[in-house]
């Protein structure tokens, strides 16, 4: 009989790292990092498994005892503790029937392709609004296209991207609880898609200013904060987050590179976006920087930075129809109509994605020096209204 119980709990945060056996299989493994976490070897049917047991210190050495207890009793009756555990798990889950259950599961299981796991609520919020409070209680087996069609028809015209978005998050929740093993209609939300008809509803741009008039609403604003923010944004033509959030050391000579999660797209699908500043830029960007605090160039007054409405207030305030956000097509106008500029870099200077996934695997470009000379090109129509005719290569 091997040795048991080697480890101590009172010694355990003195263990230096690597692995400690606890013997029987059961060891104890401290990171570099300081963290620590169980784990259990055992051998089934010939070949040496290892499982997880939990981190230390959430999982105490007398918990890991008796886990490791199981996993052992497991593998002398044959039985793959990882495989008895998984089996488990999706029994647990397959009692998960009503479709409130469902929707929250299948939330916790997307959380991390959501930026900040979520925590925007804009990913639930449609279902926890118009689908939970009159289907959350009904088992998902029995929910079928006239159920959804009742449900949504409220919103199906008035609400429409929000009915379609409610639309998309049920049919992702069904298809969650197919694969916990549930009988489920995989067809129902198309279904009520046929009985519910075609959406009445148009969608609006945000509204934008003409790239005519925008050099004389651009010579307008001061140097206060929420006007030298949106200059700042006329300029660079990005959205208004990069610009709220936007701290010195992201700039480096006349490249602004602005990180991932400041820019629009899934978490972990979208990448580090570098903007080429210009001239007038960084004049902005020095008058801005006698308002830093805490790195930030646009601060709120009492904390954090200026909130996501401040822009727009100003230019209701002003009268303006247009938003801070159209002035984004305010700028990709003026390069369709004014210049010579590619189609590729003009859609870069926005931060698109240009061409297929495969095109950008093999043509790994920014263009960014020929979106300097248009950025550059930009702002000295913005700062004069005329436009000096700087020719792009192609």
């Amino acid at each position: 009989m091997r040795e048991l119980n080697k480890l101590s709990a009172a010694g355990l945060k003195g263990l230096r790292e690597g692995k400690h056996s606890d013997g029987g299989g059961l060891w104890f493994h401290r990171r570099a990092d300081g963290g620590a976490q169980w784990f259990l070897r055992v051998v089934v049917h010939g070949k040496r498994r290892e499982m997880g047991l939990g981190r230390y210190p959430d999982v105490s050495l007398k918990e890991a005892r008796e886990n490791a207890d199981r996993g052992r009793a497991l593998a002398r009756a044959g039985i793959d503790p990882i495989k008895d555990r998984e089996r488990k798990r999706r029994e647990a889950l397959s009692r998960l029937h009503v479709l409130k259950d469902i929707a929250e599961d299948a939330f916790e299981s997307r959380k991390a392709e959501l930026k900040d796991d979520g925590t925007a609520g804009r990913w639930f919020a449609p279902l926890e609004l118009h689908v939970l409070p009159r289907l959350g209680k009904v088992p998902v087996s029995e929910i079928d296209q006239r159920d959804i069609r009742d449900t949504l028809a409220p919103i199906w015209h008035e609400k429409a991207d929000t009915a379609r978005k409610a639309m998309n998050r049920l049919s992702i929740c069904l298809r969650h609880a197919a694969a916990l093993g549930l009988e489920v209609d995989l067809q129902a939300t198309e279904k009520a898609k046929a009985l519910l008809g075609k959406q009445r509803h148009i969608a609006k741009n945000v509204p934008s200013m003409p790239w005519q008039e925008v050099p004389a609403f651009y010579q307008s604003l001061d140097d206060s904060i929420t006007e030298l923010a949106l200059r700042l944004l006329i300029l660079t033509g990005l959205r208004s987050k990069p610009i709220r959030f936007a701290q010195l050391d992201q700039i480096e000579s006349n490249v602004w590179t602005v990180p991932a999660e400041m820019m629009k797209g899934r978490k972990d699908a979208t990448t580090e976006f570098r903007v080429p500043l210009s001239t007038e830029a960084l004049a902005v960007i020095e008058m801005a920087s006698k308002f830093e605090r805490d790195g930030f160039l646009f601060p709120n007054q009492r904390r954090g930075v200026i909130s996501d409405a401040t822009m727009s207030r100003y230019m209701e305030r002003k009268e303006i129809e247009a938003r801070p956000h159209g002035f984004r097509s305010s700028l990709r106008t003026w390069c369709a109509e004014a210049t010579d500029a590619p189609w590729e870099v003009a859609e870069m200077c926005l931060g698109h994605s240009v061409g297929s996934g495969v095109e950008r695997a093999y043509k790994r470009t920014d263009y960014l020096q020929k979106r300097a000379v248009l950025m550059e090109r930009w702002a000295g129509y913005l700062s004069t209204g005329t436009d000096e005719q700087i020719r792009m290569i192609g």
